[in-house]
């Protein structure tokens, strides 16, 4: 392996060993509420009144359909929210939160929120402002290389 391969390559897979741990991090926090972090993540896309369309939940949590039926038929099942027929659109539906389900995404956000304070505070205030800056660069870049790949993809 080249030297710049083994450089990029470090980077890459201290990414991946950072997002496992915070993740296993995440799934004990929210283990307390009976919540995985994609049902968490599920949970703080909705609202009481409006809700979301179910394929642009999917969307945002970049779930393919079965799963996030998956996930919406456990939620339901434990009352955290509900499906309404889509006022605009006969065959979609609207996903809702419950009373239950803003009660229970409080808790989890405020065990969340102090997981995430204790995990994040192994860094100071300027390595966490350094880490911000960098991250927010490679998300960019990310999204962009995306894009441009989705375009060629289209295009072809």
């Amino acid at each position: 392996m080249k030297q710049h391969e083994a450089r990029s390559h470090l980077p890459h897979q201290l990414i991946h060993d950072v997002y496992v741990l915070l993740d296993d991090g995440d799934r004990r926090a929210l283990s307390h509420v009976n919540l995985t972090p994609l049902e968490f993540n599920l949970l703080l896309q909705l609202d009481l009144e409006q809700g979301q369309r179910l394929t642009d939940v999917g969307a945002k949590l970049l779930c393919v359909k079965s799963t996030i039926t998956r996930l919406v038929d456990r939620l339901e099942r434990d009352g955290l929210v509900k499906r309404n027929p889509d006022p605009d659109d006969r065959r979609a539906q609207r996903l809702i939160l419950t009373p239950r389900g803003a009660a229970v995404r409080a808790e989890a956000l405020a065990m969340h929120n102090a997981a995430v304070e204790r995990r994040m505070g192994l860094l100071d205030e300027q390595e966490q402002e350094q880490l911000t800056r960098l991250l927010l660069k490679l998300r960019d870049g990310l999204a962009a290389d995306l894009a441009a790949q989705q375009t060629v993809e289209a295009e072809s």
